[in-house]
């Protein structure tokens, strides 16, 4: 399929200014840029502001579950306060409501996995939200091992095995040097079947995280909770993108300094906990003007994940660069997802992810009039 879409207003997520371009489509993929050769068939946009499609960083979308209680989501596993082995996949249903209504509001790929019950919760992945079958939705299968401090582990597990931000910690670096020494076992074992140590796939799900091929996926609120998390990263020499930073503007320069990306939010609701207590929307524009890496995020069910654009536009409300907001919900999120050669904005060679909006994304007012979805009109 090759057509192009013209006489828009394009904003590519790379720089500022919307430029006047017609943009080429080409077997699902951005081809070119420029001026409409008038042998293939256009999408008119004259009057029309052209995004790429929008990116959450954080979610869980697909598993929550739309119009059901508590007991029939899918995203934290209530069995055990360990569970690395888990893959979002494998609970992902591509016909829930939600995934529609997100299409809907212009978001066309998600990070999405288990929630913040467990100390570690298993794989998050990126996907498209477009599509009837997971494995052809699926941008990277895995992008990330979740895990999570503060409240969550410790309230939901406190008659079981975790009552205490000190446990929470002990259980994540217990898991880690299982797998450490699991892994070494493995390594010293090479070709001698006969040395290799029982197969362990929760060790197994954290070897890619201690060898740096994942980040680890950490759930901290209350910045004591994130810098534990960043302890951790480096006692072990992992990965880490830190996830809701709740209290990320009380420690915005030491954030700065460590380089770890950061996914805001939300913002959006009642402080339902007490790590909750110093929630602002201006965290994400202190947090982007200091110098970080900021995604912000609905972390949907909390938030429905069509509010993603919404979201930005309260941070800009509340003091934040209108590009940096929509970096925020664009390339910035598919950088901390490990997908931005594929998504997140406007460029040649990249999934053909557009839409097609009557005003300013960022404005509420604003309408999706159209979202491509590589290079598939679905809205």
């Amino acid at each position: 399929m090759r057509y192009w879409i013209v006489n828009g207003s394009v904003h590519t997520a790379m720089t500022p200014e919307a430029v006047k371009t017609d943009i080429l489509i080409e077997n699902g993929k951005i081809a070119a840029f420029g001026k409409a050769d008038g042998k293939d068939p256009v999408i008119d946009a004259a009057g029309k502001e052209i995004y790429p499609g929008l990116v959450e960083a954080h979610c869980h979308l697909g598993l929550a579950g739309y119009a059901v209680k508590y007991e029939g989501h899918d995203y934290n596993e209530k069995n055990d306060v360990t569970t690395p082995e888990l893959n979002a996949y494998d609970g992902f249903n591509p016909f829930d409501q939600s995934i529609v209504n997100a299409r809907r509001g212009g978001v066309t790929t998600v990070g999405t996995g288990p929630g913040s019950a467990n100390v570690l919760g298993g794989a998050f992945m990126a996907v498209k939200t477009y599509g009837t079958r997971v494995d052809d939705m699926i941008v990277k299968p895995k992008v990330a091992i979740k895990c999570a401090f503060g409240e969550n582990p410790k309230n939901f597990y406190q008659t079981k095995s975790v009552s205490s931000r000190m446990t929470t910690a002990f259980k994540l670096r217990e898991a880690l040097f299982k797998a450490r020494d699991y892994m070494r076992k493995k390594e010293a074992a090479g070709d001698d079947v006969s040395k290799l140590p029982d197969y362990n796939m929760r060790c197994e799900a954290l070897i890619p995280v201690l060898k740096g091929e994942l980040p680890l996926k950490a759930h901290a609120h209350q910045a004591n909770d994130i810098f534990t998390a960043i302890r951790i990263a480096k006692e072990f020499n992992v990965r880490l993108t830190l996830e809701h930073c709740t209290e990320g503007h009380l420690i915005a320069d030491a954030l700065k300094k460590e380089g770890y990306p950061l996914a805001v939010g939300p913002a959006q609701m009642h402080a339902t906990k007490p790590e909750l207590r110093n929630k602002s929307y201006a965290t994400a524009g202190i947090l982007a003007k200091a110098g970080c890496q900021v995604s912000i995020i609905t972390d949907s069910p909390v938030i429905p994940q069509e509010c993603l654009a919404l979201a930005a536009g309260l941070a800009v409300k509340s003091g934040m660069d209108e590009f940096a907001a929509l970096q925020a919900i664009t390339i910035n999120p598919a950088k901390h997802l490990g997908i931005s050669d594929r998504v997140g904005s406007l460029e040649v060679g990249k999934d053909a992810d557009i839409l097609v909006c009557d005003g300013n994304i960022l404005n509420p007012l604003t309408k999706v009039e159209k979202v491509f979805i590589n290079g598939e009109e679905t809205v």
